[in-house]
């Protein structure tokens, strides 16, 4: 396999659409408010996939070294463990990464925020390096909080509210209550392609250490938080449809939640982590759908 084509297998593309979720909901928050700036746009989306190929990068690392990725492991290969690549060579490309996911957030800073305005761009800069600080010590280091079972927080924190409201929060400068609902409820997506992942690797984590919400409370239980974590999902953005006072021919981004309960009918009636696998993908890209769905309707009902 050529070189280029391990980075692609190292960079897990088909996790892209999920991180951009957040991004474009809030880009359709800012819009409804009458804010949009292409560049703004554009940088923001470079800057998130920065972010998920730098934690891509860093968890195979992580998972490779502490030998989480081997032969128990259910899904693609990961390029530290098949020996595509060596620990050194991972590396140097978590460092580049960094170093230029590091430099377009800066520039996205910028664009928002411009010279004149130091504490907005002190403070959305800390919280760049913040979540490049998240995106590696999931696995990576002693006290990884991956293996603590915190990684479903912190995958609400930064894919939910952070993406969301400071996306939103570039365009406009501002803040209001109920575009926490549509953060939340992204959030909670990205939590339950996260606890489909630990599903499906229960017992392969458990073996290695690897102290998931879901080995801590068990498959059944953990098919059950899947369940809830869905659920308040649906709610969240059905109540701000109805705080919004969308109307229903406009509301039609919620049709994207149809492919997501029956994936969650597969989910609950599912008894074998390894039958899993594939509703990761089903479930990442109907996020995805929601966000651009959603982000198209606003147009309508400005």
């Amino acid at each position: 396999m050529g070189s280029f084509k391990i980075w692609v297998q190292a960079a897990r593309l088909r996790t892209l659409p999920l991180s951009l979720s957040g991004i474009i909901v809030g880009t359709g928050l800012a819009i409804k408010q009458g804010f949009f700036d292409v560049g703004i746009f554009v940088l923001a989306l470079l800057t998130t996939v920065g972010f998920q190929i730098t934690s891509n990068f860093a968890n195979d690392y992580g998972d490779g070294v502490k030998g989480t990725d081997n032969e128990d492991r259910i899904g693609p290969a990961r390029v530290l463990q098949s020996g595509l690549l060596s620990r050194s060579a991972l590396k140097k490309g978590i460092l580049i990464s960094i170093g230029l996911t590091l430099a377009i957030a800066i520039i996205l800073l910028y664009r928002a925020f411009g010279k004149d305005d130091f504490l907005f761009f002190t403070l959305f800069l800390v919280l760049g390096i913040l979540s490049i600080w998240a995106a590696i010590r999931y696995t990576v280091g002693s006290n990884a909080y991956g293996y603590i079972g915190l990684g479903d927080l912190f995958v609400f924190l930064f894919f939910g509210l952070l993406g969301v409201l400071g996306s939103m929060f570039l365009y406009t400068r501002s803040m209001h209550a109920s575009a926490l609902l549509p953060a939340i409820s992204i959030g909670l997506l990205c939590v339950g392609v996260l606890n489909l992942n630990n599903l499906r690797d229960v017992h392969s984590d458990k073996k290695h250490g690897k102290n998931t919400l879901v080995v801590k409370m068990g498959f059944k239980n953990g098919k059950l938080y899947h369940f809830a974590l869905i659920s308040l999902a649906l709610v969240c953005f059905v109540a701000y449809t109805w705080i919004e006072k969308v109307e229903l021919l406009n509301s039609y981004y919620l049709l994207a939640f149809f492919p997501i309960i029956l994936h969650l009918r597969t989910v609950m009636m599912t008894d074998v982590p390894k039958a899993l696998d594939g509703e990761l993908k089903k479930l990442a890209l109907s996020t995805f759908l929601l966000s651009l769905l959603y982000c198209l309707a606003v147009n309508i009902f400005l």
